[in-house]
């Protein structure tokens, strides 16, 4: 056998073990019978034998015994003379059968023999890893960094599988050298060129999502319902929780005494601000929730445009908004509604504060909805943040800002 070089890939198909035996015998028995078919034209008048622990197989031949002057298919014949050979008790009309030395094929069938069954185990073995990955789209996997490229990342996990992480699909504040384990979630599987490419994120939604499964039992027991997830990966994220026991506080057991839950996912997504909300069907209530953890003073829902109109305290605007309007944009995209900041005035001083609409002769009026939408709905409130500040929250210019801040200003002097 180890003459003939064909013990190697028998070893091969012992060690997927993932591999069904049904499955092997098929295929083993499938590659002997083309070869038998293109050498003798037929497979029909052969057994073959596999026994894949010992890596060992067995061709054996039927052939009909024939008058020594009728033989027309010695593929299927046997004259009576070299028949009694075998056993001198054959007669004619009997069936012979014969084992078919693999030597007898020659060098070059044996060869060819041997690729075609390196190719269909490698074959075999990429579908399985494919059908296998198919199944755990939306699972957490381990493995370990082998290479680390510009765009990607290369991870073996525990069974030598090559699984791909697009930068993309990395937090960006993520940094890795060969050697480190790392936790990620399968989100697609497909095949290229033959070959499985199965494609792993730390950004997406659904890695936080089962993330909380595994920290807070629960959740993957069903008490508690993840509602929905929005996150930007690395800087913050909102989760909406509900639960449909009483005696349990959704938020309460999400985060844990002291913080001892979240804490090991926000170390796991590089100290991503979490914040967990409980869902409720009250938009209103919902809303403000969201925008947490600013304090509204007031909502007005304007259901046909899908938008909120949110009134908070001078001081608790910049809250609402957050760094570089990630607050905001979040609670938004949880809602579901577009969400405007305005300064609710009521009972505070503001005699010197401008309403900014009053410098529309000044400054162009797309200028002044964009300051309006992120808060700003005075000359005060553009006063007091940082150009930076403003840059990060809207899509203005720093030139564009440093000239509304030179007319703001003048009206004050």
């Amino acid at each position: 056998m180890e003459n003939l070089k064909l013990t190697e890939p028998f070893s091969e198909f012992k060690e997927l073990k993932s591999i069904d035996r049904a499955t092997m015998m098929s295929v083993l028995e499938d590659v002997f019978r083309s070869m038998l078919i293109k050498y003798f034209g037929t497979d029909e008048n052969f057994d073959v034998i596999i026994n894949i622990d010992k890596g060992d197989f067995e061709i054996w031949r039927n052939r009909e015994v024939v008058e020594n002057d009728q033989l027309e298919d010695p593929n299927m014949q046997i004259r009576l003379s070299e028949a009694q050979k075998i056993d001198p008790d054959y007669s004619v009309g009997e069936e012979v059968t014969d084992e078919v030395k693999l030597a007898d094929f020659g060098r070059r069938a044996i060869l060819a023999l041997r690729q075609n069954l390196t190719s269909r185990i490698m074959e075999l073995e990429k579908n399985n890893v494919y059908l296998k990955y198919k199944d755990r789209i939306g699972e957490i996997v381990t493995g370990d960094v082998y290479q680390v490229w510009k765009r990607e990342i290369l991870i073996i996990d525990d069974e030598g599988n090559e699984l791909i992480m697009p930068r993309a699909e990395q937090i960006p504040t993520d940094y890795f050298r060969k050697g480190d384990t790392i936790r990620a979630v399968v989100v697609r599987v497909e095949m290229k060129n033959n070959v499985p490419l199965i494609i792993l994120s730390r950004t997406s939604p659904v890695f936080l999502e089962r993330l909380f499964e595994l920290e807070v039992p629960e959740i993957y027991d069903g008490l508690i319902t993840i509602k929905k997830i929005v996150r930007v990966p690395g800087e913050r994220a909102k989760i909406a929780v509900e639960s449909y026991d009483d005696r349990i506080d959704p938020v309460g057991a999400c985060v844990g005494m002291k913080g001892s839950r979240i804490h090991g996912i926000v170390r796991e997504l590089k100290n991503e601000n979490i914040d967990v909300i409980n869902y409720t069907t009250n938009t209103q209530l919902y809303i403000a929730r969201s925008l947490s953890p600013a304090k509204i003073s007031s909502i007005k829902i304007i259901e046909d445009e899908k938008r909120a109109e949110v009134f908070l305290k001078p001081n608790e605007v910049s809250l609402a908004i957050g760094k570089g309007g990630l607050n905001i944009k979040l609670a938004g995209q949880l809602t579901g509604y577009e969400i405007d900041v305005f300064r609710d005035t009521e009972g505070v001083e503001e005699e010197e504060d401008v309403n900014i609409d009053e410098f529309s002769d000044e400054i162009e009026s797309w200028i002044i909805d964009e300051l309006k939408a992120v808060g700003c709905d005075t000359a005060k409130s553009v006063l007091e943040l940082t150009v930076e500040d403003l840059v990060k929250r809207t899509d203005l210019e720093e030139e564009t800002i440093l000239e509304v801040m030179r007319i703001l200003k003048a009206e004050f002097e």
